[in-house]
């Protein structure tokens, strides 16, 4: 049998020991609960989740402007990356020494149970891991039936998901953030872009949102910038997000999707100030 990734490439089952070095943060976290990480060899800075099992792996670098010379020399199998994340010229550099790189590029919520899949196939020669691929998809199932369930009975807001400050950047509707609230009811603002992650005139915007979600990254907002946000646009309501749970797919979906379902709860019972 054979797996196809993001850009149509077909990789077969690992028939020997893999070597995998992953360059995506939550792919990291993912294959650590296929019951991977003996196998990982490799990973990024940003690579941080489960922090056990990842602190005792080498970094190459960042997602971006990772060393060429540092993943060469851990002699990798596989190197898992991102259309997103990952640069395409760094990218194809690996091509001239990496047997299996595999391309990921979840754009849907439930683009996930292909993710399980597809990795649950390539490194499936251990009947446990395709069985963990097999858990997380109806786990996954579970969760989105559950946070479907909820959204149907709440009304559609608008929201403003704010990833920067200075200048104010937001996410379009056609990334995977984007469609992660969706699912939990919150149409993102601004409602058409251009750009992926697009800077947005903040109390324009506001004025349009239900409710202003700022999350914890790329920029780490606080309640110090709640506090900010309360006297520069009174009236806006404002809360904290956990970034992880909205932007990492993989593993962590699961547990985002329960995470959306309890805080759109707690904020629809949440009076106007």
């Amino acid at each position: 049998m054979q797996w196809s990734d993001a850009i149509g490439k077909q990789h077969a089952r690992c028939a020997d020991t893999p070597r995998i070095v992953s360059l995506v943060p939550s792919l990291t976290e993912l294959l650590v609960d296929l019951g991977l990480a003996e196998y990982l060899v490799g990973r990024t800075g940003f690579c941080i989740h489960p922090r056990q099992i990842v602190r005792r792996l080498p970094k190459v670098g960042g997602t971006k402007g990772f060393s060429i010379d540092k993943l060469r020399a851990l002699a990798p199998t596989h190197v898992l990356v991102n259309i997103d994340e990952n640069r395409r010229e760094e990218v194809d550099a690996l091509h001239a020494f990496v047997p299996q790189v595999i391309v990921t590029h979840p754009l849907t919520v439930r683009d996930n149970l292909a993710l399980y899949e597809l990795l649950g196939g390539i490194f499936g020669g251990d009947p446990q891991v395709e069985a963990r691929s097999r858990a997380l998809a109806a786990d996954f199932e579970r969760e989105w039936a559950a946070l479907c369930t909820q959204t149907g009975t709440l009304p559609r807001q608008s929201v403003l998901y704010l990833i920067w400050r200075q200048p104010w950047l937001s996410v379009a509707r056609d990334t995977y953030i984007s469609r992660m609230l969706a699912a939990a009811g919150w149409d993102s603002l601004p409602a058409d872009s251009a750009l992926r992650y697009p800077e947005v005139d903040l109390p324009a915007l506001a004025r349009e949102a239900d409710w202003l979600l700022l999350a914890s990254e790329p920029y780490a907002f606080r309640e110090r910038h709640l506090r900010q946000l309360a006297e520069q646009l009174p009236g806006a309501r404002a809360t904290l997000i956990d970034g992880e749970m909205v932007s990492w797919y993989g593993s962590r979906a699961i547990r985002g999707l329960a995470y959306l379902r309890q805080l759109r709860a707690r904020l629809a019972s949440s009076p106007r100030s």
